[in-house]
């Protein structure tokens, strides 16, 4: 074992057990994470225009606060960007997170000095966590790639902007320069199929052990790697040990990721986003990722089926059921209060308190009252590549309801194959089973002969490729939408189908 190694031991040993301290104490850490965000908050002109020097509860705060997301948000985060300073958080961010806005363009997600410390914290425990529980620390000797944005920043009033992944870059610890890949000036492409193809020449010699980014992304990596060598990724990186991921659900990946790198590799879950960094995986044996109680960030969960109530109840950890869907909504110390994020989470546990990503809040399909998510959606599709010989590259879910000759209504399955099931019907009818299992509302509109069963539409090779770049969204942290309640996504689809 290499001294680096063992050092990684005795670091994990040590970031274990204050882990510990923490998660033995979740209700005292939390109200702890809220009173400082409080007596900070008080301080900035969000504090005074919302009486924090009268918050001296969770209920004073609900009250005071009502819960909002980036467009409601977006007037005081303009006047940082004009200069100003003690408007959100005391004086002002050191980075602008830019991001892809949905009705305002780009959005500019303030990251302050406390933030990107905890952001880092963050990514670097969850490894040292794999490392405590495994005793596996041999990966840190050999190469490591994390496939990002580029992490040249643009600067707006002495603020720094980038992607969250371009800014992550500035803050690899020195100790892992060394192994690190690709090359800055690789890193720094724009053009995400040309970044893709210099990852590949500068890295198909080496000897990589880690291999990070968002799934659909490292599969692009994966499959040119294949395509140059002729070899399985595995058999390419013979210490290849180790996969880090987040950002998308892995499981419909998971069979096309171990036919390309030929073998079974450990898997770390992560869910960073722009606004903070929120829970990591922390065993290889339990699913579920460990929320973060003690990172500058406080929670509050609202119940999905309730989220759009005109007062929807605002739990915090301390009230959270199992097995429930709820909307999460943050307060940081980036500035960020009662900021609606958009994801939804499902506990699993609450001793530790673990969650799964269900979705999102705005993502989903109920044209007819059926209220199907995210998670259905991919757990039914992981069933049916797992019971079948399919393999899918990706996919995407959308309601028609307006079909022809006077057809039933019915949810679209749009899926590029990478191997085609030989028995289509089959695979469809796996599906369709599961979604009637996980959804009564489905369930009831099927046998009510309100909905008919789901119909797939295959999309060509390397379709959703095509699509994400014909819309401007090709790499980087972009992500095809799982499902959506309209067509705008399947109108996009519609010139990669196979006919």
């Amino acid at each position: 074992m290499s001294l680096k190694a063992f050092a990684a031991k005795i670091f994990a040993n040590r970031i274990a057990k204050k882990t510990n301290k923490w998660v033995n104490r979740p209700v005292h850490t939390q109200q702890k994470v809220f009173n400082e965000l409080i007596a900070k908050g008080k301080r900035t002109l969000f504090g005074k225009d919302h009486r924090f020097e009268t918050i001296t509860s969770h209920q004073d705060f609900a009250e005071r606060v009502p819960i909002r997301d980036y467009e409601e948000l977006k007037g005081y985060v303009q006047q940082i960007i004009e200069g100003k300073t003690d408007v959100l958080w005391p004086g002002k961010p050191i980075y602008f997170a830019k991001t892809s806005g949905t009705t305002s363009g780009a959005k500019y997600i303030p990251i302050t000095k406390p933030s990107i410390k905890n952001q880092v914290e963050a990514s670097r425990n969850a490894i040292l966590s794999y490392i405590h529980e495994t005793g596996k620390a041999d990966f840190v000797d050999g190469r490591m790639i994390f496939l990002q944005g580029s992490p040249e920043l643009e600067e707006k009033n002495g603020i720094k902007l980038g992607r969250l992944s371009g800014i992550s870059a500035h803050y690899v610890p020195n100790y892992l320069q060394k192994n690190r890949l690709p090359s800055w000036e690789t890193n720094c492409i724009e053009d995400w199929e040309a970044k893709v193809d210099k990852i590949v020449e500068e890295t198909e010699n080496e000897n990589m052990t880690v291999i990070a980014g968002i799934p659909s992304w490292v599969q692009m990596y994966f499959e040119k790697l294949n395509a140059k060598s002729g070899k399985k990724v595995g058999e390419l990186f013979k210490e290849f040990q180790l996969f880090i991921y987040g950002g998308v659900n892995y499981e419909p990946y998971r069979a096309k990721f171990e036919n390309l790198i030929g073998r079974k590799v450990d898997s770390i879950e992560l869910f960073p986003a722009s606004e903070g960094f929120f829970a990591y995986q922390n065993s290889q044996k339990e699913k579920g990722m460990l929320l973060l109680l003690d990172a500058g960030i406080f929670y509050e969960f609202v119940r999905a089926d309730e989220f759009f109530d005109d007062e929807p109840k605002r739990l915090t950890i301390a009230d959270v059921e199992l097995d429930v869907d709820y909307a999460m909504v943050i307060s940081t110390n980036a500035g960020l209060w009662a900021y609606n994020l958009g994801d939804t989470v499902r506990f699993i546990s609450k001793n530790p308190y673990k969650i799964v990503v269900s979705g999102r809040i705005k993502h989903f399909i109920s044209a007819f009252g059926e209220h199907v998510i995210a998670k259905e959606v991919e757990e039914a599709l992981r069933l049916a590549v797992e019971q079948t010989d399919a393999l899918v590259n990706e996919f995407t879910v959308a309601p028609q309801a307006d079909p022809k000759d006077g057809e039933l209504p019915y949810h679209e399955w749009f899926i590029e194959f990478e191997r085609e099931p030989s028995d289509p019907e089959k695979f469809a009818a796996l599906m369709e089973e599961s979604m009637k299992q996980q959804n009564s509302y489905y369930f009831d509109l099927i046998e009510g002969n309100i909905l008919q069963p789901l119909k797939i539409s295959s999309i060509r090779t390397n379709g959703f490729q095509d699509y994400m770049k014909s819309i401007g969204k090709l790499g980087g942290q972009n992500k095809v939408q799982r499902l959506a309640n309209d067509r705008k996504v399947a109108d996009g689809l519609h010139p990669f189908k196979i006919s």
